[in-house]
Formats: structure tokens, C-alpha cells, sequence
């Protein structure tokens, strides 16, 4: 008990004494501190006293797949700074292989009488992955807000950007650079995001019978991503169309270790503009997604519903911004 006190006043910044006043709910602390000490009770992983545990902390979680992939930090960075500003404790939960899975995190979260939670790049946007604990959250009457699009019956209001502008912009760079053999490397068969790219594509393109020829999927790795852009490469394509930078940064290694040159050869225009995009070789083109104003709208749209106020459940598409740098050139022979 005495250091479970000491580590909860040095986290909330108050006595030990003040600490006992709030966990026995005596008088003479002000609401502020009160909320101070349980916010640091629930990040310390300490129980509340039964009396106390009806009550949710001013603590929101924030579900990520990995922090390998740097606009998974950036979007980090903007979520828990806008969340701290707004008065709350953002708790990170990154999963990592054979670690702590989101189903894990959600009961974590939920035992920690969290006020609500923001997840981005989850099982949500999988349309063949288990959605079981999200609709616990949905029992609780727990805010959720999902980071790019998700399956629809779960119904949690999302912040997305829209991918149907991504792809316009990259099909229509290649195009004016004279590319006619376009592919694209995506993610896996039930994306959801990856579904919304190439139904774009097939729009924009035209496509018909040939899009098995024009299409390679693979995990977000760039070693997946180098064997399916390799099928690609052989086949002729010249400007490849990928779903993430981390793809596109596979897709370039593919095509190097064929021998072809990027961008002389092939073309590669990536998606998300992350971290360090402007210092690989050669530097990406990509289409940037609108990191932190999506991470503003995110935090608005969850606190908004902590608050009591009522939100559409409708999705709110951000439009991205066609970068361009040095992993695109006209297309061979032009």
C-alpha cells in the first residue's frame, strides 16, 4: 500500500496524503487533483477501490498494429498531444507479433475504466478478421472512433482518407508521364482500404477481365511486398500504384534486384507520405494522407461523445495530396 502511494502522488504530482484523501473519498480535494490521482491509479495498472470503480477515468486509449511503420508514430504524435490539450491521458497500446493482441488490449482498456478509445490500422478494416470485441465496446456504450475505413456494421463513427482521390491522383500522374502498363500492389483480399483503392482503379482505368494481371496483393511488409511487385516487374508493368510507403519501398527493392532501374525503368508512387519518404533512394512519390488533421478529428469526434453530445455515425473523408518526388519519370520510351 505505502508504494502503491508513493508512485501515485510522484505520477499525479501531489502528497502522499492527498492520494489517501482521494482513494478513501474524503473531502477537501478539488475535482482537478481527484481526477489527476485516479487518471495516474488507472496508468499504473492499480485497481480502484470498489467505490471508485463505477466511474471512468479521463484515460483514452489508443489501439495501433505496430510502430515499425512511421505513420503509425506520426499519427501517435497528433492523437495523444490533441488528447492531452483536451484534458485527457492518452495509454498507447501498439501490438506487436506474438505480443499482446487488440482483443487483449480491449479488456486491458476496459478493466481500466477507460473513457473511450481510438483505433487505427486494426481488425476493423478487415472484413474477414474477428469483430467480437468490438461489439463489447458497443455493449459498454464505450466512444469509439475507428482511423480509415472499416466494415460498416460496426457502426463506430470513422475519420478516413479517401481513397478514391488517392487513386485518381496516382493513376492520373503515371498517366501524364505517358505509363499505359499501371499495376498496383495492395494489402490482403479483405482490406478494406486496399477494396476501396482498386475498385477506384478499376473505375479510373477501365479495367475489366485483365485485372488479375494488373494487380499483386501482400501483407504491409516490404518483403511481401517485394515478391508481389516482382510478379508485376515481369509482366511488363511500368508505373505501379502501391498501398502504403512501406509496399512502395518493396516495390522499388523488387525492381532493383531484377535489374531494372527506378525510376528509368519503372515508376512507384507510394501512399501515407510518412517519415524519412523524402530521404530514400530515390526519393518517393507518394500520396500524403492528411495525418493531423485527421488525428484532430479523431480526438473532436471522441471527446464529443465522452461529452454526452450525440455525433453521426457517417464517415468523414479527408482528401489526400499527390506528392510528387523522384520514384516517378516518364514512362520507357517516351
Amino acid at each position: 500500500m505505502t508504494k502503491r502511494l508513493t508512485e501515485v502522488a510522484k505520477k499525479a504530482g501531489v502528497s502522499e496524503a492527498t492520494v489517501s484523501r482521494v482513494l478513501n473519498g474524503r473531502d477537501g480535494v478539488s475535482e482537478a487533483t481527484r481526477t489527476a490521482v485516479l487518471t495516474a491509479l488507472d496508468v499504473l495498472g492499480y485497481e480502484r477501490p470498489t467505490k471508485l470503480r463505477g466511474e471512468r477515468a479521463r484515460l483514452v486509449g489508443l489501439v495501433l498494429p505496430e510502430l515499425q511503420n512511421p505513420i503509425f508514430p506520426a499519427l501517435a504524435e497528433v492523437v495523444t498531444g490533441t488528447l492531452a490539450q483536451r484534458g485527457y491521458t492518452p495509454a498507447l497500446c501498439a501490438r506487436t507479433i506474438g505480443g499482446v493482441s487488440e482483443m487483449d488490449y480491449v479488456e486491458m482498456l476496459l478493466d481500466h475504466q477507460v473513457s473511450g478509445v481510438i483505433f487505427a490500422g486494426g481488425s476493423y478494416a478487415l472484413a474477414d478478421a474477428r469483430h467480437d470485441h468490438y461489439r463489447r465496446l458497443t455493449d459498454r456504450g464505450l466512444p469509439v472512433v475507428l482511423v480509415n475505413a472499416g466494415v460498416d456494421e460496426l457502426g463506430f463513427p470513422r475519420v478516413s482518407t479517401d481513397d478514391a482521390v488517392a487513386v485518381e491522383q496516382a493513376y492520373g500522374h503515371l498517366r501524364s508521364l505517358g505509363h499505359e502498363r499501371i499495376g498496383m500492389v495492395l494489402g490482403p483480399e479483405g482490406h478494406v482500404p486496399s477494396r476501396r483503392k482498386l475498385n477506384a482503379m478499376i473505375q479510373a482505368a477501365g479495367w475489366g477481365d485483365d485485372v488479375a494481371e494488373c494487380v499483386e496483393r501482400s501483407s504491409f511488409s516490404m518483403e511481401g511486398a517485394r515478391v508481389a511487385a516482382t510478379k508485376l516487374v515481369e509482366r511488363g508493368v511500368t508505373g505501379i500504384i502501391c498501398a502504403s510507403d512501406v509496399l512502395a519501398l518493396g516495390t522499388i527493392r523488387a525492381a532493383r534486384r531484377l535489374g531494372r532501374s527506378v525510376p528509368t525503368d519503372v515508376s512507384v508512387v507510394g501512399f501515407d507520405d510518412s517519415a524519412f519518404m523524402t530521404c530514400t533512394d530515390p526519393p518517393l512519390t507518394t500520396v500524403r494522407q492528411p495525418i493531423e488533421t485527421m488525428g484532430q478529428a479523431a480526438v473532436d469526434l471522441l471527446v464529443t461523445q465522452i461529452e454526452g453530445a450525440g455525433v453521426l455515425h457517417d464517415e468523414l473523408l479527408f482528401e489526400p495530396e499527390l506528392v510528387v518526388r523522384g520514384s516517378t519519370a516518364p514512362a520507357p520510351g517516351r
